[in-house]
């Protein structure tokens, strides 16, 4: 089912230009039907307020190939209705959800030897994004949108297996106090390059941020949401208006309660206060979970579980998610769409 062409044991998170996207025109008040188009290239004004105000946003989900060969997108309507509200945000347009459901099955179908085959761990990922484009100079919303998808075949976060990665508690803000930090937003992105970059040069994966108001809470972890373990079985995770609401960390709260009993709790995640936690981790539609071995704050490391070996619970909750996500264990209703 594959492209010769791929070595799909050394695929990573790059860009790799596939058969087709999909792209649709936001003209006189409607959103025009939708088209597949083999131009890979953007053609807009110079303009337009995505380049000069920032007025865009985008999703990020995955399609994934199931052992029986048909192909699964993972509650796509979630990401729709994210996509709503950062529309609502920035004065843009909303994709109705069976139009970007449907648009994202047009491109996971046009794109199907692009799937990594079932068993190698990779998965086909989907950019769904919506710009504002036309003849614009004013600080104003945009004329016309365009709201496109496109795909890359990625493989699995983890070579090798899932292994605990330690952060450092950044300095910087994500995203001002009622901010856009709960949208996905393009800005949000920039902001965070310089603290990212900083954060590898000292040799951590990537930087958490403290929420903008006081410094004294986890809010996310480099663009993945935060959560961590309980020893009394609690899976507690950060609650802010500063948070992007991600589908991953959605899914590990209901499978977390109904699958694996613990009680969730969501809320304030003191800096002050790591010691409640006996594992820890980071979720994202990337690396589903990423385990964190520790957190360095202040000059000192923080370690929760392990720095070497990914504790229990962490590992069932990465293995009941990517179960259902390739359809290995049979998930709560609605939350697979077949292709």
């Amino acid at each position: 089912m594959g492209n010769e062409s791929i070595n799909w044991d050394k695929l990573g998170f790059d860009y790799i230009k596939t058969d087709l996207r999909y792209l649709s025109y936001w003209r006189d008040g409607a959103w025009q039907e939708g088209v597949l188009t083999e131009d890979n290239q953007l053609h807009i004004s110079e303009g337009s307020t995505a380049l000069h105000y920032g007025q865009q946003c985008f999703e990020g989900l995955k399609a994934y190939r199931a052992k029986d060969g048909s192909i699964n997108l993972f509650r796509p309507d979630q990401n729709a209705q994210r996509m709503q509200r950062s529309c609502n945000r920035l004065l843009m347009p909303q994709v109705p959800t069976d139009m970007f459901v449907e648009a994202c099955k047009q491109v996971a179908a046009a794109n199907e030897r692009f799937i990594p085959p079932y068993g190698t761990g990779g998965a086909l990922y989907l950019r769904p994004f919506v710009i504002g484009v036309g003849d614009n100079i004013g600080v104003r919303t945009a004329p016309e949108f365009i709201f496109s998808v496109f795909c890359v075949p990625v493989g699995p976060y983890f070579k090798g297996g899932m292994k605990p990665h330690n952060f450092v508690i950044s300095g910087y803000d994500r995203a001002a106090p009622n901010g856009t930090g709960a949208a996905k937003v393009g800005g949000n992105y920039a902001a965070s390059l310089m603290p990212g970059a900083e954060a590898k040069q000292a040799h951590f994966a990537d930087c958490i941020y403290l929420d903008p108001a006081t410094h004294s809470k986890i809010e996310e972890v480099g663009s993945a949401n935060f959560f961590g373990i309980t020893a009394n079985q609690e899976f507690v995770t950060p609650k802010s208006s500063s948070v992007l609401p991600g589908i991953t960390r959605l899914s590990l709260i209901e499978l977390a309660q109904s699958r694996l009993g613990l009680t969730v709790i969501e809320g304030d995640v003191l800096i002050n206060d790591l010691g409640r936690f006996v594992e820890a981790g980071a979720c994202g539609t990337a690396a589903v979970i990423t385990p964190i071995g520790g957190i360095q704050y202040e000059g000192k490391l923080h370690v929760f579980h392990s720095e070497t070996e990914v504790g229990p619970v962490t590992q069932k909750l990465y293995d009941e998610l990517t179960g259902i996500q390739f359809s290995d264990i049979e998930g709560p209703a609605g939350w697979v769409v077949k292709v």
